[in-house]
């Protein structure tokens, strides 16, 4: 059984500079993956290799062997909401969706009458999630963490993301839900894209995490306004840093490893050198 993506504390960017930017994929087709995605979620192709989700945008890079898409690393799976998800459900099925787990209610752990997820197996073997929500866009990230508690800190850091809530103290005590471990877990909002950390422990498997990079899922992406300056702060703080700075689609990007192993990718139009 898999336990679906819930948000336990809800809250909003407090730095303007940080924004959501991308999810980025490996894939082995990057047509057929566009076409999988824009015919069965909400998302419009913006260009040869990206569509636009709502918050952010999914980014397709092509590889020539299929990538490791076993839930090993930090990114667990992402997904879209849906108003009514039996009808979603439906719908999907009579386009031939393929589903890891199928409709399911869970309304107790939700505490929402009515509250239903499923699993959706994507291109190259990633998990996406379906589940209720007040919209039918792409609205979460999904993360593992041997802290998450510790992981949401280095968020709020690093990236002045509202949690905890203030003068909130988060708990570090485990929470299950029919023998998985669900907390302590972390969730804040970026641009209308849920970033949820759940523990490590929920696998029941893994007692560490390995790196994003390569995988079927490969990292996060951050737009910031000012990549060097913010460059430099992280340097200073002793965050790594996975790539050099080099020009992309119009734009500045690095690479940096967040907690867990997570590649970061930070996005901007201009530097301050």
């Amino acid at each position: 059984m898999r336990v679906p993506l819930l948000l336990t504390i809800f809250c909003d960017v407090l730095g303007a500079e940080t924004h959501f930017h991308h999810l980025s994929l490996n894939v082995t087709d990057p047509e057929a993956a566009i076409a999988f995605y824009t015919s069965r979620f909400a998302g419009e192709r913006d260009g040869p290799d990206s569509i636009v989700t709502g918050g952010g945008k999914l980014l397709f890079r092509r590889v020539k062997q299929a990538p490791a898409a076993a839930i090993e690393s930090a990114i667990w799976h992402f997904g879209w909401g849906a108003e009514d998800m039996p009808r979603a459900y439906s719908a999907q099925l009579v386009q031939g969706t393929v589903f890891d787990t199928p409709l399911t209610d869970i309304s107790d752990l939700a505490r929402s009458p009515g509250f239903y997820y499923a699993y959706v197996k994507g291109p190259n073997g990633v998990l996406i999630e379906l589940n209720t929500a007040n919209h039918h866009r792409f609205g979460h990230v999904h993360l593992l963490s041997a802290d998450p508690i510790g992981a949401g800190l280095w968020w709020a850091k690093h990236f002045g993301v509202a949690w905890p809530s203030p003068g909130r103290t988060p708990s570090r005590d485990p929470r299950f839900y029919k023998g998985f471990q669900v907390a302590p877990s972390v969730s804040f909002v970026m641009d209308g894209v849920n970033v949820i950390i759940f523990p490590l422990e929920y696998l029941k498997g893994p007692k560490q995490l390995v790196p994003t990079r390569g995988r079927a899922v490969d990292h996060i992406g951050l737009r910031v306004d000012d990549l060097d300056a913010v460059l430099r702060r992280l340097r200073a703080d002793g965050v790594k840093v996975l790539s050099r700075v080099k020009r992309e689609r119009g734009e500045w990007t690095v690479l940096i490893e967040g907690p867990d192993r997570l590649a970061i990718q930070l996005v901007a139009t201009k530097r301050s050198k």
